[in-house]
Formats: C-alpha cells, sequence, structure tokens
C-alpha cells in the first residue's frame, strides 16, 4: 500500500510564541517514531513556503531530538510586532495553526499513531509535489 498525505496536525501538536516582530513556532511529535518523519519533512523551505504570504526575512529550525521537537524562528512574520501591528493577531498565536495545516507524508506502517480517531483515516491528497 502507499504513503498517505495528512496535515500536520495529525502528527504532531504545536504552539506559539513571539517577541517583537519574530515569532517562534514549535512542533512536537505525538509519537517518537513520528519524529523522523518530521526532520525530513519540515523544513526551513517548506516552512518558509507555508508563510511566504507573511514574508519572513528567514526561517531558522532548531532540532530538539531528545524532546522529539523542533523550534522555528520566523523573522520579520508580525507585522512591526505587538505595538506596531494593526491585525487581529499581533502576537501571532494563531501561526502554530498555519503551520500544523502543512501536509506531510505518512507510511502506512504509522498511521496507528496519528492523532484523531483511529477509525478515521487520512484522506489522500494529490501529489504534485513532494515534501
Amino acid at each position: 500500500m502507499s504513503d498517505l498525505r495528512v496535515s500536520l496536525h495529525r502528527v504532531a501538536h504545536g504552539r506559539t510564541g513571539d517577541k517583537g516582530d519574530r515569532s517562534n513556532i514549535s512542533v512536537v511529535a505525538w509519537h517518537p517514531a513520528l519524529w523522523p518523519l518530521l526532520v525530513e519533512q519540515v523544513t526551513e523551505a517548506r516552512v518558509a513556503a507555508q508563510f511566504r504570504h507573511r514574508q519572513p526575512a528567514r526561517v531558522t529550525r532548531y532540532l530538539l531530538p531528545n524532546l522529539q521537537a523542533m523550534n522555528f524562528v520566523l523573522d520579520e512574520v508580525l507585522d512591526g510586532g505587538v505595538n506596531d501591528a494593526l491585525n487581529l493577531d499581533s502576537h501571532g498565536k494563531a501561526l502554530a495553526y498555519l503551520l500544523l495545516d502543512l501536509d506531510v507524508v505518512v507510511p502506512r506502517a504509522l498511521l496507528p499513531l496519528l492523532a484523531g480517531p483511529a477509525d478515521i483515516l487520512p484522506v489522500p491528497r494529490p501529489t504534485t509535489e513532494t515534501p
């Protein structure tokens, strides 16, 4: 059987923080066996592409393998930061949800480790690009 493309939120959870015009987004695997998949597919380039509409000046990834987690730092994505931004989410707290909507490819053998009800299988998505 083939691999399936799913949203990152089935593989990991996340949290967002901010300092000035910089957003920090953590991504933490739901299970240690999912960690290598995250390292391979959730790259700086893919995160930058996911946030291209926010035009980050730079995206830096920090790996935390003992925690099966990673932290992304996105520079200049908060419209100047809390005191300067006119948007509704000046802290960027919702940015983790945008990242968790990123598609990843999961081998069928790992499907039991995904978050969400076990009886709901991921819906195959078009594979026009590889992660």
